[in-house]
């Protein structure tokens, strides 16, 4: 199977893979949707799109649902999982409404087939939205229970053939202890996904570190909520944490 051509662009990574979790949707609100985060966000893309930059993104649903929290309440596991996927859907079509009010081709591909609000997730057709220029946003995890959006996040960027995955936190990088919890916290500038894995960082679940490690695909990890830190990830400016 012939790997697509990336695109030709200033910068450092023309194609990438922007994970959002549902927590960077909800702002400064304690639960759901913040629609100024959210605009500010596709601010942000649309501009590195309007440059050339090809860009996925992948959204978390945590601002709506956590299965984790379900399941220990006593919720079968699969069905609190599938509600979580089904909560990405709402923080995707949030994203894809704030970008093409701004005038930026978006198509929503899922997991989960609902073809009444989105395209299902095809990595032929979403390589050929990136091409024409198209953001595309990838909801519903992989579609599959017990499985992480981090996970489907290295999974789709490899299906798309980015060069790295963004990941969009409310901290400033990797730290070797919480630093919201621990103000000794180290600051780590570069690390290797197998440190990553012996020391339990936390950054990614194991499985979306393991899988980014046997694709070669580097992780960035950066705060987003410092202005202008997409187009800084993109252009390669050593800004948060690679991993790689």
């Amino acid at each position: 199977m012939p790997a697509a051509t990336p695109p030709s662009s200033q910068f450092r990574y023309p194609r990438a893979l922007l994970k959002l979790s549902g927590e960077v949707f909800r702002g400064n609100l304690d639960f759901g949707i913040h629609h100024g985060t959210v605009q500010r966000i596709a601010q942000e893309i649309g501009e590195v799109a309007q440059e050339g930059a090809e860009i996925g993104v992948v959204v978390g649903g945590g601002n709506i649902w956590r299965g984790g929290e379900a399941e220990k309440l006593g919720m079968d596991r699969i069905t609190a999982d599938h509600m979580g996927m089904i909560a990405t859907v709402l923080n995707a079509l949030a994203l894809q409404d704030a970008l093409e009010q701004l005038g930026q081709p978006t198509r929503t591909m899922t997991a989960i087939e609902m073809r009444e609000v989105a395209e299902p997730f095809i990595w032929r057709r979403a390589v050929r939205h990136l091409e024409k220029g198209r953001v595309v946003i990838m909801a519903a995890g992989s579609g599959h229970p017990y499985f992480s959006t981090d996970t489907a996040a290295v999974l789709r960027a490899t299906e798309i053939r980015a060069q790295a995955i963004l990941k969009a936190t409310k901290v400033d990088g990797l730290y070797d202890r919480d630093p919201e919890t621990d103000a000794a916290a180290q600051f780590i500038h570069e690390t290797s996904y197998l440190d990553v894995l012996s020391r339990g960082l936390k950054v990614m679940d194991a499985t979306a570190i393991s899988l980014a490690m046997d694709n070669e695909l580097p992780i960035i990890i950066f705060n987003i909520r410092v202005p202008g830190n997409i187009r800084r990830a993109l252009e390669g400016e050593p800004i948060g944490t690679k991993v790689s």
